[in-house]
């Protein structure tokens, strides 16, 4: 069979291989804790710092802090990607953590890196 191959056949083999390698060895998991202590209810999204516009969850929907315990969010993201966290109050996009609404603000603390692990408890004061 390999004898049949051209070497355009061979070379389309080689990078369909190496585009399913790469893709598939990049992904990971990163876990996030939230705390919310603020009494209203608070609102996050998770802004990559790599890839212009991706936004976790996405799809115009947000994750939401509605009680006083520690909430856990996984994403599916890629090795070494850096990942902000963005969380305001529902209605009041002034009153905000991290980057904020929409990913506005620029932050010292509130990026990590994608690498399998998971972010420390991050608490939400008011």
């Amino acid at each position: 069979m390999f004898k049949c191959l051209t070497r355009a056949g061979l070379l389309a083999l080689s990078i369909l291989y190496l585009a399913t390698a790469s893709t598939t060895a990049s992904a990971e998991t990163l876990k996030w804790r939230f705390q919310s202590k603020h009494p209203n209810i608070v609102d996050v999204e998770l802004y990559s710092d790599d890839r212009r516009g991706h936004v976790w969850p996405g799809n115009n929907k947000i994750y939401v802090l509605d009680d006083f315990s520690t909430k856990t969010i996984s994403i599916s993201c890629r090795s070494g990607e850096s990942i902000c966290y963005g969380a305001w109050v529902r209605n009041r996009t002034n009153l905000y953590w991290g980057v904020g609404h929409e990913n506005r603000n620029r932050c010292s603390s509130c990026c990590y890196t994608c690498n399998g692990g998971q972010t420390k408890v991050i608490v939400l004061n008011p």
